[in-house]
């Protein structure tokens, strides 16, 4: 096991040294967070945005190859993303009879002195403590959303956009909050990494976070999703179930590697 983090956790992922013809496009200057690289090992003659929509934007840089030779090469920028691992408190962070609910206890109380257990045939039963907070305690938190670019719904890690001038963690406190109504105490980046390299500039950071208190979710208005609770050595089985998200994987991975799971 390493130490824990490895890597600090305010990073900004705009802060990185970005290369002067990027930087002078008006295509990156519109105040939005951006995925841009630094200067180039080849040559790069010039660089041609091709098309553009608030989220993506696209086009080629034409770059002299070793052998002296010319050729485009395409690419679409996305803004950095944030990945969460949220984990829950294996010993509680509430007494089980808690109003707020959540941390405390693996079972729901019917509001009569009585305790409905949760499907233990399903790893991510969400054994909800009120009406809108799953029990967290020892449990990782995914969401539950279609995704209408597979056509298909999934169980995910919670993840959204960077903001301009916001850190990974930051933004991992952010959108936890929004996407499933609790506020972490602590967050730490595990990882930066540049995603599907052969087409794409885009960020992605993968930040922990622990100490869970439940708080009001806020969506997005095209947001529909649905937190739900899994028990922590469940997560890899959730997290493999045909088709996989592969962010969600990686995340768990991290977690994993540095001793979170």
């Amino acid at each position: 096991m390493t130490d824990r983090p490895r890597y600090p956790g305010s990073v900004d992922p705009s802060e990185r040294g970005v290369a002067a013809d990027l930087a002078e496009l008006d295509a990156f200057d519109d105040g939005r967070s951006h995925s841009l690289p630094g200067e180039p090992e080849w040559p790069v003659e010039d660089v041609v945005v091709e098309y553009e929509t608030g989220w993506v934007t696209a086009g080629y840089d034409l770059v002299v190859q070793p052998d002296g030779s010319r050729k485009k090469y395409y690419w679409a920028e996305l803004p950095p993303a944030v990945v969460v691992v949220a984990i829950g408190d294996s010993d509680g962070r509430y007494d089980e009879g808690d109003s707020e609910g959540g941390l405390g206890d693996d079972t729901a109380s019917d509001g009569n002195g009585t305790d409905d257990d949760a499907d233990d045939n399903d790893p991510a039963s969400d054994t909800d403590t009120d009406a809108d907070h799953p029990n967290v305690a020892g449990e990782v938190l995914f969401v539950e959303q279609y995704r209408p670019t597979i056509r298909q719904t999934q169980l995910e890690l919670p993840a959204g956009i960077v903001e301009r001038e916001e850190t990974y963690t930051e933004a991992a406190k952010r959108e936890l909050r929004e996407e499933t109504g609790f506020a972490a105490e602590s967050a730490a980046l595990l990882q930066e990494v540049w995603c599907t390299t052969g087409l794409l500039r885009h960020k992605r950071g993968y930040v922990v976070v622990e100490g869970l208190d439940p708080v009001d979710q806020s969506l997005d208005e095209n947001e529909f999703l649905t937190p739900r609770a899994v028990p922590a050595p469940d997560a890899f089985e959730v997290a493999r179930s045909p088709l996989s998200n592969e962010a969600t994987l990686d995340g768990l991975l991290l977690a994993e590697a540095d001793g979170y799971l």
